[in-house]
């Protein structure tokens, strides 16, 4: 039974893991930037408002990069207080502007001070990994800690930044840590970020990924949660343990996709 889920699954990754199918998924976002900063920001963006329908999320995506001039990064560091008006009136579900305003004031302040994005999730350089779930725990551990340590922080704003000591499956930083640490032929993933390998990664796991995981029998675990991530991440590292997360494309697709019950 596990050689032929691993067939297929290995068979659905060759068919999605493709550029020709990137346009009605989130991830087409970064991909109309080619600056590494602007990659960063217009994909954290993208990953944080995937969350119901995946046109919407585009649209939605695009409407705020039009807002800032379609150069995230410049617009970051160099605005001006006048400038923030162009985002008053935003909102994603029940992301709104204020909770993109602070996102703004982030960004500005970690890039004055560092290149990447990277640096907010691996805070100390890592040349030789332990390639286990608690770095990337830790990692966004440390990152929700970081993004909130500004003064003027919202309370409001802490909904739309999980982390895994709330038992959140931490799906849309998963997938956004996905985009920028993966990297193979295909160029779907950025693999940008080298601090840390693609083997230590967590699956992105949402109720459709839940489901067909469920259904195919590689999931046991009733509740959906930060454990239930780690619990599918494993039996993918049995699959290919130096690229568990790229089964992503197999499970998600089967879902949503082909509506695999």
């Amino acid at each position: 039974m596990k050689d032929e889920i691993h067939k297929l699954l290995d068979q659905k990754v060759k068919q999605y893991n493709r550029i020709e199918f990137i346009g009605k998924d989130p991830i087409c976002i970064p991909h109309l930037f080619t600056k590494q900063q602007d990659i960063e920001i217009a994909g954290f963006f993208a990953a944080i408002f995937a969350w119901g329908n995946r046109t919407t999320i585009i649209n939605k995506s695009k409407e705020l990069l039009e807002r800032m001039d379609n150069a995230p990064y410049a617009f970051c560091i160099g605005h001006e207080d006048k400038d923030l008006k162009k985002l008053l009136g935003f909102a994603h579900r029940t992301f709104n502007d204020t909770d993109l305003l602070y996102c703004i004031e982030f960004f500005k302040k970690h890039y004055s001070k560092n290149d990447s994005l990277e640096t907010a999730f691996f805070k100390n350089s890592i040349s030789k990994i332990i390639e286990r779930h608690n770095i990337i725990e830790q990692a966004l551990i440390h990152f929700q800690d970081y993004f909130f340590s500004l003064e003027e922080a919202p309370a409001r704003t802490k909904k739309h930044i999980a982390s895994p000591l709330t038992g959140s499956t931490c799906k849309r930083l998963n997938m956004f840590l996905r985009w920028m640490v993966r990297k193979d032929k295909q160029g779907v993933d950025f693999g940008l970020w080298k601090s840390v390998s693609p083997a230590a990664l967590i699956m992105p796991i949402d109720v459709h990924v839940a489901r067909v995981s469920r259904g195919l029998g590689i999931l046991k675990r009733t509740q959906t949660d930060w454990q239930t991530a780690i619990e599918l991440t494993n039996y993918c590292r049995t699959l290919d343990s130096k690229d568990p997360v790229k089964y992503d494309f197999a499970l998600f697709s089967l879902g949503v996709i082909e509506k695999f019950n």
